[in-house]
């Protein structure tokens, strides 16, 4: 099976973790900024895509040069045999970005690469008459960066973070990759209490979920590059597949409770959870932050609150942060990881984070405020042999 030079695509803030991800599931690597590069064949771009909780998405480098002038781009990406991805009824859309290059009208950049590959393969499968594009779907882009060019194929379909569970939503909702980012990073171990004060629609609890079962967030979606019967032999998807079911520990119980102040809210969390197939992993509630009460010790609670972005607005959040301040610095034990656009979020709060981790909501700059707890060694569940 043919090898291929991959990327996974990930937020800014987080290419570290992806790389943490793919370096786990026994992959080299090199993260730079917004991408992890590894190495693999179509069974690791599937295992990739199943597996990845904090990617965008995953894509095959096609080709990879240095271009200043349209002539060069074209005659560089003609040189690469595009009929060994590309079948002869190959649907390929090609999308563009430029930064900080000679060639900085993407338009212009778009229309000549898609003309060298249909004159590569207009060459390569003898056609003298316009290529048919009525088959399979191969999303390509060309992306370029400071003249350096990256034609890479698109093998996700939907982005990663749309893993099929969300069937509502609330307002300003926290992608799925996201929510997993800050599972991950709370270092929460799932025999352990897990809390969002402030759940919305359920991601980061359903995130936790499938973080605790370790079941595999692709699991039971589809990707694009399933399609592509020239470079997925049969039985491949479900082998890999069956493989991330078999990985899975759906018997751990788990102790993840999300709550919100708005009904409407609790009962699409729920919603979710069941489309998650979740239902008995995690209990949702409607509750103020104000109200939460817990005899609990070593715990993660991990909150995405409002941001108070709006003036009218920073005032009713800003009391919340006070009313999270007074309530968490008392449990010593747990660790909290909070998320939030307001700089001066530790003020209010009322005492200053163990440490602050930088991270993009979108295009929205975060942070994420990190206050962590000191175990109660006495609680440990004595490890099993």
């Amino acid at each position: 099976m043919q090898t291929y030079q991959l990327i996974a695509t990930a937020a800014a803030g987080i290419e570290a973790l992806v790389g943490k991800e793919l370096k786990d599931l026994g992959y080299t690597t090199r993260v730079e900024n917004g991408r992890v590069r590894f190495t693999g064949t179509m069974k690791d771009v599937l295992r990739a895509n199943v597996w990845l909780r904090t990617a965008d998405r995953v894509k095959i480098i096609v080709g990879e040069f240095d271009a200043r002038t349209f002539t060069e781009l074209f005659d560089r990406t003609a040189a690469i045999a595009w009929e060994d991805i590309l079948p002869l009824d190959a649907e390929f859309p090609v999308e563009g970005r430029s930064h900080n290059s000679q060639l900085h009208n993407v338009p212009s950049v778009q229309a000549i690469t898609k003309k060298a590959i249909v004159q590569r393969l207009s060459s390569a499968y003898h056609r003298r008459t316009r290529l048919p594009e009525d088959g399979a779907r191969y999303p390509l882009e060309v992306a370029i960066n400071k003249d350096h060019v990256l034609l890479t194929l698109d093998t996700s379909g939907e982005a990663l973070f749309k893993r099929g569970y969300r069937k509502n939503k609330g307002g300003a909702p926290l992608k799925e990759n996201m929510a997993a980012a800050l599972v991950m990073l709370a270092h929460w171990f799932p025999d352990n209490p897990f809390v969002d004060p402030v759940c919305g629609s359920g991601t980061i609890p359903i995130e936790a979920a499938l973080y605790g079962h370790n079941i595999a967030p692709g699991l039971n979606r589809p990707f694009i590059c399933e399609q592509w019967t020239n470079l997925v032999p049969d039985g491949l998807s479900d082998e890999v597949r069956d493989a991330a079911d078999a990985a899975a520990d759906y018997d751990i119980e788990l102790d993840i409770h999300g709550y919100d102040i708005d009904q409407q809210m609790i009962d699409i969390a729920q919603e979710n959870c069941r489309a998650a197939g979740l239902t008995h992993d995690i209990t949702f509630k409607q509750l103020a932050v104000k109200d939460w009460r817990t005899d609990k010790v070593n715990g993660v609670i991990v909150a995405n609150p409002p941001y108070g972005e709006r003036l009218s607005d920073q005032q009713t959040v800003r009391e919340l942060y006070r009313q999270m301040g007074t309530l968490y610095r008392p449990l010593t034990t747990w660790s909290k990881y909070i998320l939030t656009a307001d700089m001066e979020f530790e003020t209010f709060y009322g005492a200053p984070a163990t440490k602050r981790r930088k991270l993009y909501n979108g295009a929205l700059r975060t942070d994420l405020f990190q206050y962590w707890g000191k175990k109660d060694r006495s609680k440990f569940k004595p490890l099993k042999h």
